[in-house]
């Protein structure tokens, strides 16, 4: 587990890139935490480092929204208008481990019982413009942990 401080929303986006320098193909990220937490602006940053011309929306009304790269895809999903014993009624699965993509999931709390691999990130309010970031990790082995936290303390 890794937490780190960010003090304004630039900051939330500039460790979302940061961040898309160490994802690979199949990892989920699970984005937790309060409205206005922060998630979204993190995945922008995580878009913005994979293909700096896409403009990131919320895909809080469509569910998903999908960012193409050469090689790589990223999903973005938002569980949030969806009941957990509904999840899988809308084929998220077919977007989960997904070859040739990331997944990153807001309210992905939500999924954390069915998945065996992911990536945590929680945001929590520490001020008025501060967040609080821990990352943890499920089912990564002790080098992919190793140099993800190793990226976060850079």
């Amino acid at each position: 587990m890794r937490k780190v401080i960010t003090n304004s929303a630039e900051e939330t986006f500039r460790l979302g890139k940061l961040f898309s320098e160490i994802l690979k193909e199949k990892d989920i990220l699970l984005l937790e935490g309060a409205l206005g937490g922060g998630k979204t602006t993190f995945v922008k940053g995580i878009v913005h480092g994979f293909c700096a011309k896409a403009k990131v929306l919320s895909p809080s009304f469509t569910l998903l929204r999908c960012y193409k790269r050469k090689k790589l895809s990223i999903y973005h999903i938002d569980l949030y208008r969806i009941a957990k014993k509904d999840i899988f009624s809308f084929g998220i699965e077919d977007y989960l481990y997904a070859p040739g993509a990331i997944t990153l999931v807001e309210w992905g709390q939500k999924l954390e019982d069915y998945l065996p691999l992911y990536i945590k990130v929680n945001f929590s309010f520490a001020a008025v413009n501060t967040r609080r970031i821990v990352f943890s990790f499920k089912g990564y082995d002790k080098k992919r942990i190793s140099s993800l936290n190793r990226l976060l303390l850079a």
